[in-house]
């Protein structure tokens, strides 16, 4: 078994030619991708034409599936109303992944500006364990729920709380997030001993068998200092973001490691998903 690879929704280049997702994993799959992350970033409205024909498509053509959980989900709110209604949003999007096919579902932490991160954490931790008690009630069981690092220093998700997130199923798995981690540390990685350090962490806090199968998001982000991230760069761009994806793909490669790499580069996350792709099978040899 290999580690997968493919976008996080369509590129400028699928969307110049295609008007629907479900054309999505025949078209990655001619590319030599194999994995498809569906976005519903922005809500979820997912029809039951084209869930049925996205299903169809990636069984047809070997494309695995995740979708991305609406972005204005905050598990850590400090308003009680905000958090059931993340919990619904998280239960909205299980139906969707189920009805695609899609097995993982990718959740934002939320901020903890009004709040200490400690108190921030144990709001969230709360709040996932809910949705995951409902979730499995409703009959998405089989859903993995992965709690995604993120960017911009305010906002709850350090790779420590993520793993922490985790910890409460151990059904989750994390969404590592290198060019947040990145972006959110001020260039934090800079060498193959940075994504080591990474990747022992998973392993020590969840156990081998969760570091296998990782989930991931790689894309080169711009930040700032003090705010971190900015926006989301190509692997074609000139400015010189990082992090660098090489030596991640060695490490992953010669450790045996068979992760889900999504893509966000911005427009280009499928060309550049395959750069990665031919990367780690030139390590894997």
């Amino acid at each position: 078994m290999n580690a997968r690879f493919g976008p996080a929704g369509g590129s400028e280049a699928f969307a110049a030619k295609h008007r629907s997702a479900a054309d999505a994993p025949e078209y990655l799959s001619k590319m030599g991708l194999d994995h498809y992350e569906y976005q519903c970033g922005r809500g979820v409205r997912v029809s039951d034409k084209l869930a049925e024909s996205l299903k169809e498509n990636a069984v047809k053509y070997g494309i695995t599936m995740s979708l991305h959980a609406p972005y204005f989900i905050s598990l850590s709110s400090v308003e009680e109303e905000k958090r059931d209604n993340s919990i619904n949003y998280i239960l909205q999007s299980c139906d969707a992944a189920k009805r695609i096919g899609a097995e993982r579902i990718v959740i934002h932490s939320g901020s903890c500006s009004k709040m200490s991160r400690e108190a921030a954490l144990e709001l969230a931790k709360d709040t996932l364990k809910r949705a995951r008690e409902q979730a499995a009630a409703q009959g998405y069981e089989e859903i993995i729920f992965c709690p995604e690092t993120m960017g911009k220093v305010n906002q709850l998700g350090t790779l420590e709380e993520v793993l922490e997130l985790c910890s409460l199923d151990e059904s989750f798995l994390p969404c590592v997030d290198f060019g947040h981690l990145n972006a959110r540390g001020f260039g934090a990685i800079k060498s193959a001993s940075d994504y080591e350090e990474i990747l022992d962490k998973i392993g020590d806090k969840l156990g081998e068998g969760r570091l296998k199968v990782f989930h991931s998001h790689f894309s080169k982000i711009m930040y700032t200092v003090p705010g971190g991230e900015k926006k989301h760069m190509t692997f074609g761009d000139p400015q010189g973001y990082g992090p660098e994806y090489e030596p991640l793909m060695e490490i992953i490669a010669k450790r045996g490691l068979t992760p889900t790499f999504v893509c966000e580069s911005a427009g280009t996350q499928d060309e550049d998903a395959l750069t990665m792709k031919k990367s780690y099978l030139q390590f894997r040899g």
